[in-house]
Formats: C-alpha cells, structure tokens, sequence
C-alpha cells in the first residue's frame, strides 16, 4: 500500500502537504528465497521548480522567495508614493492623514514575518482612520494584508480576516460611498474584497504545487539512485553466479583428470599424457568462459563498433548439455542423457538455466559423491520443462570431512535461477540411495 505522509512548507507557516508514494515490494517465494529485480530503463528525475527554465517571470519568482523582507520593503515603497501622490492633491492632505496613511502602509514591509499581526495592525489603523472621518488611497494595505492572510495561513483565518474587512467594507460604504451610492460602493468593496481573498488562496495553492512538485523530484531521484543499486547488485550477484558455475565445474574436471593422470602415467604413460590433454583442453575452454563473462565489465568499445574476434560467445543452452556430457564422461563419470516429450523454444535465459543446473549437479557428484554413474532426463511438457539429474554416490548426503571440498552455493544459485521462472528444486537423497536434483519450472513465466 502506499505511504501517505506529511511535507512542511517553508514559505506556509502552520501547513502540511499529503504526499504519495509507491516504493515496489520485491515478493517472495514460497521457499525463501528474493527474486533479483531485473534492471530496467530509469525515467531521468523530473526538474525541480526552481531549476525550470520560465524567463523572466522565474527569475521573478525567485526574487520573491528568496528575499521576501526587501521585495515587501519595495512593495511598501512603491504604495507609499503614489499614495502620498495621490494624497498631496485631495482634500484630505494634512499631517494627520500623511501620518495614518504612512503607518497603514510602512506595516506591510513585514507581512510574510507575521501575516496575522500585520492584518490585526492594519484593521487598528484603519479604524481609527475611519473615526477620523477621511478616507485613504492607502487603504489599499488592507488588502495587501488580506492577501498575504489567505497565501500563507490556513484557510479559516483567511475567511476570518475576510469577514472582518469586509465589515470595514460595509462601514466605509456607508460612510465615504467612494462609488457614489452606498450600494454601488458597497459592490465595489466587496469585489475588492473577495478578489484579494481569492488571489491569496490560489497563490497558496500554486506554492503548495510547487512544493509538491519540489518533494516528488527528490523522491524521484532517491528511487533513482535506489535502483540503480538493485540494479548494480542483481548484476553483480549474475556475475558471480556464473563464475561460480563456470569456475566450480572446470576445475573439478581439471583436477580429477590431473588425479587421474598422476595414477595412470606411472603404469601408462600414453593414457597419463591423454589425461593430461584432457586437463589443457579444460583450462583453455574455462579461461575462454571467464573471458567472455569477465567481458561485460569492459567499458571501452573496438572503435568500429564491431566486437571482432573478441566478442562475447553466446550462454550455453541446451544443445550445449551433449559437449558438457562428454567433459564430465572424460573424467571417468559414465554419464547417461535421456530427452522426453517434445522439444519447444525456452528462451536464452531458460536455456541456460537447464544448462548450469546439469552442469551443477554433474560437478557435484564429481566432488562431493564419488559417483560412478549418473542419468540426466530432460523432460518436455509445454509449457513445463522438468529436469532430474541423478548419482549413485553414496557420500551426497554426508556432511564433508576433512580433506575434501567444502560445499559452496551452487544449490543456492539453482534454486535462484528456477525462481526467475516461477519453478522451485529440490535435492537431497533419492529413495533407492545415491544423490537427487529435480527441478520443474515455466519458462514463460519469467517476472516482467
């Protein structure tokens, strides 16, 4: 479900901000283990508000925010003028109103400090402007301080300081009747009125926007750099997994050949030399499966863009189980393949992974087992493929002792691989004795 939480405005004092975000749940399997997410192409992370190019009204709008005392001081200058200017040629002109007017205005240079105060200030000033008995274009402070009411506190204090200007509009109307009539005047104060109250909220609700705006960039480039990460670790854990499969089964089958050799070459040295051909030919085909693995980490590219003579080789697949066949049989395992049902495409991913689980489960018996036979059946039941490797070993299940190999994470890295497929494995002792792996997955149901 997603998380709502709260963001504090710094421009709206005494306001908060519901925000939603969905962060994905990796699921897992039924037998523990997490299924690695697969990279995907990252959306760049949206421009923050203030780095979007507007012109000159942006740059405007930064000015404001980020000194809003000597932009109000400016405002509050500017006012200041014309209606000194205006009042220099009324009938009102006189030390008295100069000095009302001038405090009605010079407050508003602290507005956004205390929106309240200035409002609750202006509404004194302009009362007692009222009982003096001469009206003031400076009047129009008051609805500078309604604006900055409804643009940076809540809405119920918005249509308080509405309510109270408008009084003071009624009461001016009544008194002054700027518009000629007291009805028409009334009209035209009241429109003043809502318009500054209306202003205020929409601009509130812009910086609201913006700031919401602001929070998903950042959220967006967390959940960037997120997943880049899983990205960077589901690749390093591939990597690892496929020199572990590569490294584990090349160098059994070399050492067993070099065992083997040093036992034969003392009664036969013509067999001991075959073995020991046997042993170059396998550490020539592992170096040229490190190389090609190891070949993805490389960054820089032929400048012809052609990848030459070294290119990546394509993953072994299935066709390839027959030649691994032959490695293994080399090194004194009889190894006996069986394919049933119906061969139909799996993909390069599944392929390989019926190919490494084969290739594990051969390893095995050769380190761990000290088998002499071992059945390989491939079974083909669209859209299942099952896979059963199976040894008469008779150490596959007993804990090692010392002297032979320690048992690593090949189990761990098939049962990752039949994951990606929506299949599960198991291993353990087969019924009649002797070591099992079965395994039984969907290829098409790899997670998008």
């Amino acid at each position: 479900m997603p998380e709502r939480g709260t963001l504090r405005l710094s421009h709206h004092e005494g306001r908060t901000l519901g925000t939603m975000t969905e962060l994905p749940l990796w699921p897992k399997r039924a037998w523990g283990a997490v299924s690695p997410p697969r990279p995907e192409r990252l959306r760049p992370a949206a421009p923050r508000p203030e780095e979007t190019p507007g012109g000159l009204f942006a740059s405007g709008r930064r000015l404001v925010r980020t000194h809003p005392l000597a932009t109000d001081a400016l405002v509050a200058a500017v006012l200041l003028a014309l209606s000194s200017v205006w009042l220099a040629g009324s009938n009102f002109a006189g030390p008295r109103a100069a000095i009302i007017q001038t405090a009605l205005i010079v407050v508003i240079a602290v507005r956004r400090i205390w929106p309240s105060a200035v409002f609750l200030l202006t509404s004194a000033i302009a009362l007692g402007q009222w009982l003096l008995g001469f009206p003031l274009m400076g009047d129009a402070a008051l609805l500078v301080a309604l604006y900055t009411v409804a643009a940076h506190q809540s809405r119920l204090r918005a249509l308080l300081a509405a309510g109270l200007l408008e009084a003071g509009a009624v009461m001016a109307a009544v008194k002054w009747e700027p518009a000629g009539t007291p009805e028409r005047s009334l009209l035209f104060l009241t429109a003043t009125v809502v318009a500054a109250l209306f202003t205020g909220l929409t601009a509130a609700s812009g910086s609201r926007y913006l700031a919401w705006m602001d929070e998903r960039a950042r959220r967006l480039e967390v959940e960037r750099d997120q997943q880049a990460e899983i990205a960077a670790a589901a690749e390093r854990t591939r990597i690892a997994r496929e020199l572990h499969d590569i490294v584990s089964h090349s160098l059994s089958v070399v050492i067993t050949l070099a065992d083997a050799a040093a036992i034969v070459s003392r009664a036969d040295p013509g067999q001991g030399s075959e073995a020991m051909t046997e042993v170059s030919e396998a550490g020539r085909r592992a170096l040229a499966d490190m190389r090609a693995m190891l070949g993805v980490l490389r960054t820089d590219a032929s400048p012809s863009g052609a990848s030459g003579p070294s290119g990546l080789a394509p993953q072994p697949g299935v066709t390839d189980i027959g030649t691994l066949i032959d490695q293994v049989c080399a090194t004194g395992l009889a190894v006996e393949l069986a394919v049933e049902g119906t061969p139909f495409p799996l993909g390069g991913a599944a392929e390989l992974t019926v190919y490494r689980i084969v290739q594990e489960a051969l390893t095995n018996a050769i380190r761990h087992a000290g088998a002499k036979q071992a059945h390989v059946t491939i079974s083909y039941d669209h859209p299942e493929v099952r896979v059963r490797v199976a040894d008469d070993g008779p150490g596959s299940g007993q804990l090692p002792v010392a002297g032979q190999p320690q048992p690593g994470h090949g189990l761990d890295g098939m049962r990752e691989r039949v994951a990606l497929h929506g299949g599960a494995l198991c291993a353990g002792p087969a019924p009649g004795g002797g070591w099992l792996v079965e395994t039984a997955f969907w290829p098409e149901q790899v997670p998008a």
